[in-house]
């Protein structure tokens, strides 16, 4: 049950617009509000991402204090939620670029996620993430062993090959089936989520 002090706040901020001005003025409840109203949503997006929880309180914190320090920046059009979400995106591949050199793939496959991002709100590109992690669940078994050794674990064909003492042929046709599985339910968009979930592999194949 709402205490009447969070009724009146959530009332004082009913919309966008108002939370927006309230902000520019750098009304401290506004941005406590934001904070309380996010927070969690955030960090289950970042998470999705980063999949590490030190790297992804960084990336929610680092978000919330250059929307404060650009306070005065923002647009009365502004869609907060939307703005957030593309903060918290922009923040993690600007960490990624940090961590080592991009290669052209990485880029092309960047390039795809910021398409995804700038076309369509980041709570569909979590959709997405969820989507992808779901038909990974649901490979046929050995399908979805020798997918995850090789996208998670980062085996190499050979490896898992001798691990699950099976041909380098099953172990290749394996991977491609899985590939061929998610990217019947995905979309070409499912390129895109398995870097973001995986990195580059090791054995690039094309699906």
């Amino acid at each position: 049950m709402l205490t009447p002090s969070l009724n009146k706040v959530l009332h004082k901020f009913a919309n966008d617009i108002v939370l927006i001005q309230a902000l520019k003025k750098g009304d401290s409840d506004a941005y406590t509000f934001l904070v309380n109203s996010f927070h969690q949503k955030l960090c289950i997006y970042a998470y999705n991402l980063t999949n590490n929880y030190d790297l992804t309180e960084d990336i929610v914190q680092n978000v919330f204090i250059s929307f404060w320090k650009n306070k005065h920046r923002l647009k009365d059009d502004f869609v907060i939620k939307s703005y957030l979400y593309r903060s918290v995106y922009n923040e993690f591949i600007n960490q990624y670029r940090k961590q080592k050199p991009i290669s052209p793939l990485e880029q092309e496959h960047i390039e795809g996620l910021n398409a995804i991002v700038e076309n369509e709100d980041g709570e569909s590109l979590e959709i997405l993430i969820k989507l992808v992690k779901q038909e990974i669940e649901n490979l046929p078994p050995k399908c979805k062993q020798t997918f995850i050794l090789s996208k998670q674990e980062g085996l190499s064909n050979i490896e898992i090959a001798e691990y699950m003492n099976i041909s380098l042929k099953s172990v290749e046709a394996h991977i491609t089936q899985a590939f061929k599985l998610i990217r019947k339910k995905v979309g070409e968009k499912a390129h895109c989520i398995l870097f973001l979930l995986f990195g580059t592999p090791k054995n690039v194949l094309t699906f």
